[in-house]
């Protein structure tokens, strides 16, 4: 018994890197996340199967499935993102050289995607996760959700309009990534309207979610105008910002004597700032692994990201 234990607990690791990267998609939290591939494990290690060809696909579909009934309880507990909810980001070094967040983010699954991911029904959020972003078929996907396979494809055909029209794809050259989100902070901190202006797309959209105790602090803001006087206020505030890459790109982790203050994500799209999401909910903060902060926090006084002892911030 024993041995054919330790055997199940050897196959399910090999695909649990894979299965947390189904699961973050689908829900868009860290934690939920996590919950979801050890339901999927206990599961596995309840079942007879033995029988399965395909290791991979069954426990994609175990974790889907997870995925979907959490969706679902979300909304029947009224639990709909608002329009200031930022997903949980996934933190790495500023470098890139971090191969456990590596699988998570194969497709680079960024922030602005994901927050359009949470205005879909459950449904078409799974349709299009398990197919546009793992390639799983339609046949397979139908049963989950009760539907027939073309009833899934249009679902998936619907979630991937709305995705195109509120999450375009991201510039991917990080250097110039980095050159644009050290103009803004730069031009944040020298009070320079005209050149925070220069770098931010005129549809641009900043998002702070501040978390349920501090709803005031949470906002929705849209276009240059509105935000950079926010901006240019809080460089004013003795704030630190370590370079991190969140999902992939650009962003930074603002610490306020030396705690965690906020988490801060842009999304570049033809060499303009066309979204900044914040997270700044102090619960959330303290959930989400900040581990790649002590590895750059020596990186903060490079050229960009150390102007003084205090750097811009955000809320």
């Amino acid at each position: 018994m024993g041995g054919a234990h330790e055997w199940r607990a050897e196959q399910f690791e090999q695909q649990r890197s894979h299965l947390r990267a189904v699961a973050y998609r689908m829900l868009g939290s860290v934690a939920e996340a996590e919950d979801a591939v050890q339901e999927t494990w206990l599961r596995h290690s309840q079942s007879d199967n033995g029988g399965v060809d395909n290791l991979r696909a069954w426990l994609t579909t175990i974790t889907a499935r997870v995925a979907l009934n959490m969706l679902r309880a979300r909304k029947c507990r009224s639990e709909v993102p608002t329009a200031t909810h930022v997903p949980d980001p996934l933190i790495s070094a500023a470098d890139g050289d971090d191969p456990e967040k590596c699988v998570l983010l194969a497709d680079s699954v960024g922030l602005a995607l994901l927050v359009v991911l949470d205005t879909l029904a459950p449904d078409e959020r799974l349709a299009f996760v398990l197919h546009d972003m793992f390639g799983v078929p339609f046949e397979e996907i139908a049963p989950m959700i009760d539907r027939t396979p073309t009833a899934a494809r249009k679902l998936a055909s619907r979630a991937r309009r709305r995705v195109r029209k509120g999450a375009p794809a991201p510039d991917r050259d990080l250097t110039r990534q980095r050159e644009l989100v050290d103009a803004y902070f730069a031009a944040a901190h020298d009070g320079d309207l005209n050149r925070l202006i220069a770098v931010l797309d005129p549809e641009v959209v900043l998002r702070a979610d501040a978390g349920p105790q501090r709803p005031g602090a949470s906002v929705l803001m849209r276009g240059p105008s509105a935000i950079v006087g926010r901006a240019i206020a809080f460089a004013r505030l003795p704030l630190e910002r370590i370079p991190v890459l969140t999902n992939g790109t650009i962003g930074a982790v603002v610490l306020s004597e030396g705690q965690p203050f906020s988490v801060m994500s842009f999304t570049i799209v033809g060499s303009k700032i066309v979204e900044i999401d914040i997270l700044a909910d102090p619960e959330r903060l303290r959930e989400i692994d900040l581990s790649a902060v002590r590895g750059e926090h020596a990186m903060s006084a490079r050229p960009g990201y150390g102007r003084k002892p205090r750097v811009a911030g955000s809320t």
